[in-house]
């Protein structure tokens, strides 16, 4: 029988920060969910699962330590520093 074992992992509090400030200016609120780390028993394998930030009913996932941010799965990614811009657009229809 595999035993898997699951770790929560923190949020990055300056990652947090950075992104409580950048919702700020878009005038919403994200809600955060904290990642995991998927260990399979007496094995070198192991999976880390992102932390999920909602905003605006969108999931974005983010790793600590990063300046890049997926938008609803890991095939699509933007720069930390685009997410104001993306969550205007948003706002106004335009992707």
């Amino acid at each position: 029988m595999i035993n898997i074992i699951k770790q929560e992992i923190t949020f990055d509090e300056s990652l947090k920060q950075r992104l409580e400030f950048i919702c700020e200016f878009s005038h919403t609120t994200p809600t955060f969910i904290n990642g995991y780390i998927h260990k399979v028993a007496k094995t070198n394998l192991s999976y880390i699962e992102p932390h999920k930030i909602i905003i605006k009913g969108i999931t974005f996932l983010a790793f600590n330590y990063s300046n890049e941010i997926y938008i609803k799965n890991l095939s699509q990614k933007i720069k930390l520093s685009e997410l104001e811009d993306y969550l205007k657009s948003i706002s106004f229809g335009n992707n």
